[in-house]
């Protein structure tokens, strides 16, 4: 899962690894497809929304079949279904009078304590508490940690009288007057085993926790923009990712509920027509409620008309860097010291250990051009074992981990991310092209090179500045509209975490944590919705247009506390 971590994958395709961001996928059952049939708005007064869609559905399919292939109808908040169809079936419910639009659906992608001290945003800011414990925000995403202490609920009242949604407990899942209500739309409970759900909604609004840290980096207080405000998990996202049927799902009963506004940290690599568009399609019809939503632009960066959110009413949020930045450094045994970008928790035990190249640990089934990339199975574990891995171009830590490397030292080569940095399975640090070759040289020029990889350290940084990752405009679809709308901090962002998430993504990571550091659009989304709820607790009459202008002609958060 997730975010950058995501966008790495996608780029390590480039050197024949796992692409994870692909085109966005169909589901696909057979010869049928995932359909989704939007008809705009409820009808007034006496309509039985489900009751059209079967009918709909029995005209084209039949009376035996109609129900089998019907996934959701949509009724709470506006109108359509998503059923499985063929492509012929598809095309004759297109041209049935009252629908909209018909579209295939596709996949969508999870796109996160220091970053509210820098916009301005003291813990000490003026507040309206007791409005704020009525502002409820609805997050879609991949879940939730109940037990975290970022939704702690003591001192919390009962949920507001207008809360009219429910939580899907479990023997290991309940609410509480903090998380009022969870969904899930993935056939599983609302628990959060990625992590990024977690993360996204104490963002926004978990309360402070003290002393909250990745494993003893970037200790403080972690905490949300609205502490007070109430939270309801939408769980859109499964293994797979999350598709347009549940996001759709998600939406129609967010809406009905009654949440105050959406928290969307989900996009595509490319932008759809608004009709297409779940994300659109549901924000609008939130908006026409009272509710404002703000997404995520998008991780395609720093490529022109990238972002992949457009709709007008949408509140697209770009990602910026903080003052903040982790980075660690590698001491190689000659005394050079070089300065890489990860997030390296682990301190080895000792000063100096062997150095290995990718290219001499070579498997005996695998071309050596691979194995200097540390491609997967293509380091020799007997080569390998105990000793620290150079590997020419970037890896995510995987192979070297399961080869039972001590460490890994990999080369940034296409520079894609000189402003971020990753977690990892094992002590790792990302260099430069230009750092890397004094790596090279020393290892070529030495019979025993040994190196040691330190603990990482966070340091100060001018900013902000837009995130290399982050996607940019114009606006593809409606050209004289500017997107993204405005930016916020997503650039190694320390928040809670699901304890059964995997810190680097690496199913073999096996570290456990309460709160760990993302980066990515997802991570300035729930800033911008934050920073909504705060508007909206001292502006409850506010209009999403209203809020989402105070936001965008505001230079600096701490003037909002003038408004």
């Amino acid at each position: 899962m997730a975010d950058l971590k995501n966008y790495l994958a996608f780029l390590l395709s480039l050197f024949s690894l796992l692409a994870f961001f692909a085109n966005p996928s169909v589901a696909v059952d057979g010869d049928r497809k995932v359909y989704i049939v939007y008809m705009g708005a409820l009808p007034e007064g006496e309509y039985t929304a489900s009751s059209h869609h079967h009918s709909i559905l029995q005209e084209v399919l039949g009376e035996s079949s109609a129900i089998d292939f019907l996934i959701h109808s949509y009724n709470r908040s506006f109108n359509g279904f998503a059923a499985k169809l063929t492509d012929q079936e598809q095309r004759k419910i297109a041209s049935t009078e009252g629908v909209v639009s018909v579209f295939p659906s596709k996949i969508y992608k999870p796109l996160t304590t220091r970053s509210w001290d820098f916009l301005g945003f003291k813990d000490t800011v003026k507040r309206m508490p007791t409005i704020e414990s009525d502002v409820i925000i609805g997050v879609l995403d991949t879940g939730i940690s109940p037990g975290s202490e970022s939704f702690n609920d003591e001192g919390f009242g009962p949920p507001p009288k207008k809360w009219k949604g429910k939580c899907q407990s479990s023997k290991n899942f309940a609410c509480n007057k903090k998380l009022i209500g969870a969904r899930s739309y993935t056939g599983d409970s609302p628990i959060d085993k990625e992590g990024h759900g977690t993360h996204t909604s104490s963002t926004a609004a978990g309360r402070g926790v003290k002393g909250a840290s990745l494993l003893g980096l970037a200790q403080g207080t972690a905490r949300g923009a609205v502490p007070s405000a109430r939270i309801a998990m939408y769980k859109v996202c499964g293994p797979d990712g999350c598709p347009d049927e549940s996001i759709l799902a998600a939406f129609d009963d967010a809406i009905a509920d009654g949440v105050d506004i959406l928290s969307v940290s989900l996009g595509l690599t490319s932008p759809s027509d608004y009709r297409n568009d779940s994300i659109a399609i549901g924000s609008f019809h939130a908006m026409n409620k009272g509710i404002l939503t703000s997404q995520s632009a998008g991780n395609d960066g720093p490529l022109l008309g990238s972002v992949g959110s457009l709709a007008p009413w949408l509140l697209t949020v770009a990602a910026t860097s903080t003052d903040r930045r982790i980075e660690n450094k590698i001491v190689l045994g000659n005394g050079i010291t070089l300065v890489g970008n990860a997030i390296n928790t682990f301190k080895l035990n000792g000063t100096m250990f062997p150095l290995i190249s990718g290219g001499d640990a070579a498997s005996s089934n695998c071309d050596i051009k691979f194995a200097r990339s540390c491609g997967f199975g293509c380091l020799d574990k007997k080569l390998v074992k105990g000793k620290i891995v150079f590997c020419d171009q970037l890896s995510d830590g995987e192979e070297p981990l399961l080869a039972g490397a001590l460490g890994m030292i990999a080369v940034d080569s296409l520079v894609n991310f000189p402003d971020l940095s990753f977690a990892y399975p094992l002590p790792a640090t990302i260099l430069s092209r230009n750092s890397s070759v004094a790596v090279q040289l020393y290892i070529n020029k030495t019979k025993n090179p040994q190196a040691n990889i330190l603990k990482s350290e966070r340091f100060k940084s001018k900013a902000p500045i837009v995130a290399s990752f982050s996607s940019r405009g114009p606006n593809s679809i409606t050209s004289d509209i500017l997107k993204p709308d405005l930016s916020a901090p997503g650039v190694e962002i320390l928040a809670a975490f699901s304890p059964v998430g995997k810190v680097s993504q690496v199913e073999e990571d096996k570290r456990s944590v309460k709160f760990s550091i993302i980066s990515g659009t997802s991570m300035a989304c729930p800033h911008a919705t934050g920073a909504a709820a705060y508007v909206m607790s001292f502006h409850p009459d506010w209009s999403p247009a209203a809020i989402k202008s105070a936001l965008m002609t505001t230079g600096n958060l701490s003037c909002l506390l003038s408004i």
